[in-house]
């Protein structure tokens, strides 16, 4: 079975983005078509990008890196649960992309994201360009949650059959994506 990574983009204290992305994780549970690793940033706690050589030459020498590469590497496909912050993505979300570079290669990626009036659509539009140059293939399904935090229900996310069914196609394509893809992983 593919392996899907869902990350949790945010790390503030009182983030909603934890319920989200346990709802995405039970989806995906329920969907049957993956393992899954789940990241919450918060306690995978990188600090700030302290490797001394460009990512690029994958010459890591702190064992976060190490280990931060070796989950993304084994990861088949990845669901960034992204916040809008300030009509971007929040830093927590860049820092943990840009310790790596090759890992990223062709893995196919979905987006959750959340915000307010716009539901975090400016978070993954800021998104896009660091997510082409580093070779990943965007999946077309994507799950936006405007006024989220209407949706929380005793701490849980409590989502409506639209985001229900938006989120059954996403992962049904990044299935396919993962499979179709694999074979391109390795970088030039």
């Amino acid at each position: 079975m593919p392996s899907l990574m869902i990350v949790v983009g945010s790390v503030r204290p009182g983030r909603i983005g934890l319920p989200i992305a346990r709802w995405v994780e039970a989806r995906a549970v329920e969907h049957g078509g993956f393992d899954i690793d789940f990241v919450d940033l918060h306690d995978l706690n990188l600090p700030l990008m302290d490797e001394p050589s460009h990512p690029r030459l994958r010459q890591y020498t702190q064992q976060h890196t190490i280990d931060w590469s070796a989950r993304v590497d084994a990861a088949d496909a990845i669901i960034f649960v992204t916040p809008e912050y300030n009509h971007s993505y929040s830093p927590a979300l860049k820092n943990a992309i840009d310790y790596l570079s090759q890992e990223w290669w062709r893995k196919p990626v979905g987006m959750v994201s959340y915000g307010g009036v716009s539901a975090g659509t400016r978070a993954v539009t800021a998104l896009e360009p660091v997510l082409a140059v580093l070779g990943m293939v965007r999946a077309g399904a994507e799950v936006e949650l405007p006024f989220a935090s209407r949706q929380l229900t005793g701490g849980e996310f409590v989502a409506g059959e639209k985001e229900i069914a938006i989120l059954g196609h996403l992962l049904t394509e990044l299935e396919t994506l993962s499979t179709a893809l694999k074979p391109l992983q390795t970088p030039a």
